[in-house]
């Protein structure tokens, strides 16, 4: 990522990331990337929490600003990665989108070392905004 946009994380969000974090067998360049977006994060309450933040279970909507490609993303704990649509919060682009607001850019690094632009154009889905109990 070539420059980091502010960040807003829950409370609950931050203690279950460091828990996450503690409990990796193989900690490296993904959990220090984590770690390092943790460390920079303002930490709110849930119920502080803007509706237009991407949280931990969000759905957001991005577009890739040089193809015009829209991608609708999940971000979610490594357990529940795999499935189509959701995005592990360890990947280089959950870590990314965590904490984003609507508006913002990150670079997106591809496996293939090619980085696409995303702009987060709308959060579909937020636990604390629909006031679930995630």
């Amino acid at each position: 990522m070539t420059s980091a946009p502010p960040i807003i994380l829950t409370q609950l969000d931050l203690q279950r990331l460091e828990r996450l974090l503690d409990s990796l067998d193989d900690y490296g360049p993904a959990a220090e990337a984590l770690e390092q977006e943790l460390s920079r994060a303002q930490i709110v309450e849930r119920s502080e929490m803007p509706a237009g933040v991407v949280t931990m279970n969000s759905r957001v909507h991005c577009l890739d600003e040089g193809t015009g490609k829209e991608y609708h993303l999940t971000l979610v704990y490594p357990h529940d990665a795999g499935k189509e649509g959701t995005v592990s919060v360890l990947a280089p682009v959950g870590t990314a989108l965590l904490g984003m607001s609507v508006g913002q850019h990150i670079d997106w690094p591809t496996p293939a070392g090619k980085i696409i632009k995303l702009t987060l154009l709308a959060i579909e889905y937020q636990p604390e905004a629909a006031g679930d109990p995630f």
